[in-house]
């Protein structure tokens, strides 16, 4: 006889995904087709564009990444593929709205209503029919403020660049981001979810503005080190233009260390053509070692783009939660392990 309840294997998994921008749209379009219990956690030091003005202008933590979490969560029936359309669209022309997204004005006003952003997001969440949860990862708009070489005449000379538009832009090489202030708190349903979550995935996206900015409240950090969740890196699928340009996939996991020395996770997860086999997978290894992660590399991107494929990532997500793999998608064989360094390297293709 049974009690009725559910074994935490027989259930879908509690995912927890960190992130911004297309990085985060890409994972939570993954995650989706495993659970319906989601939560994104997403980055507020957005600056720029839509965002950056309402910012600006009303105080608000910036929407546009959350709006862009709210569409990738939303029902897929025919209705709410209207409301998401629309949530989504973008104002053309040269006048006052120009620019922005309507999603991002519904939010603003929201906000304004209920006087709480949480409640703003989630009554955009209702009218989206999601399943889930989408959360700032502080209710408190935060700045992103890197040291940059290569911008003097000296190579050695570091300057200040203050601004998630002006990091990510950036000519230089960025050296190292923190967030202003220092010490934001964080946003404690999203510190609550972390605390039953199954599965925590961060990245993939812009490194040190969608990334490495989790890891740099503290919050968060403490929670992300105390969670029992497995814990998932996905590895950008080729460096960015800007702040990661000529990055080796070592080279994302040693500033991850860097500026969490303590931050460790279970899985990096990596696609299997972005990184050619033989020096490079070793030295790979060595620095996923730093993390105490298994180095997982798998077919993940869509065919001819920079993108990831929401279903094969989500076959691998499946694999590495210990749950099924969703039906309707090709399966990925682990086809080989080896022993590098003393830690066991998955590929599944």
């Amino acid at each position: 006889m049974t009690d009725g309840s559910t074994s935490p294997d027989a259930r879908a998994p509690r995912i927890v995904a960190f992130g911004g921008g297309h990085g985060l749209y890409a994972t939570l379009s993954a995650a989706r087709r495993l659970s319906s219990d989601v939560t994104a956690v997403v980055t507020v030091a957005d600056d720029g564009g839509s965002s950056g003005r309402l910012r600006s202008e009303l105080g608000m933590i910036p929407p546009g990444d959350l709006r862009m979490a709210l569409a990738a969560l939303a029902a897929q029936t025919p209705e709410v593929r209207s409301w998401t359309e629309t949530v989504q669209h973008r104002f053309g022309g040269s006048g006052a709205l120009a620019g922005h997204s309507v999603g991002n004005l519904i939010l603003a006003g929201l906000t304004e209503v209920l006087g709480d952003p949480i409640a703003a997001l989630d009554t955009v969440a209702r009218l989206l029919q999601v399943e889930g949860r989408v959360l700032p990862m502080s209710t408190q708009a935060l700045q992103i403020e890197a040291d940059v070489v290569g911008l003097e005449t000296d190579p050695r000379v570091s300057r200040c660049i203050r601004g998630q538009v002006a990091v990510a832009t950036t000519p230089g090489k960025v050296r190292r981001v923190r967030l202003l202030p220092t010490d934001p708190p964080a946003c404690p349903d999203a510190l609550a979810a972390l605390e039953t979550a199954d599965l925590a995935v961060l990245g993939p996206g812009s490194w040190f503005s969608s990334v490495i900015p989790h890891v740099l409240v503290p919050e968060l950090l403490d929670g992300l080190l105390r969670t029992r969740a497995r814990k998932v890196l996905i590895l950008n699928l080729a460096p960015e233009p800007g702040e990661t340009a000529g990055f080796s996939a070592e080279r994302h996991l040693h500033v991850l260390c860097q500026h969490a020395p303590e931050f460790r996770v279970d899985h990096v997860v990596v696609d299997s053509a972005s990184v050619p086999q033989g020096r490079e997978r070793d030295h790979l290894c060595r620095a996923a070692m730093n993390l105490g992660a298994e180095v997982v590399y798998a077919d993940v991107a869509e065919d001819g783009t920079h993108k990831h494929h929401a279903g094969k990532l989500a076959d691998v997500l499946a694999r590495l939660a210990g749950r099924q793999a969703p039906a309707g998608y090709d399966d990925i064989e682990r086809a080989t392990e080896q022993t590098v360094g003393g830690r066991e390297s998955a590929s599944w293709r």
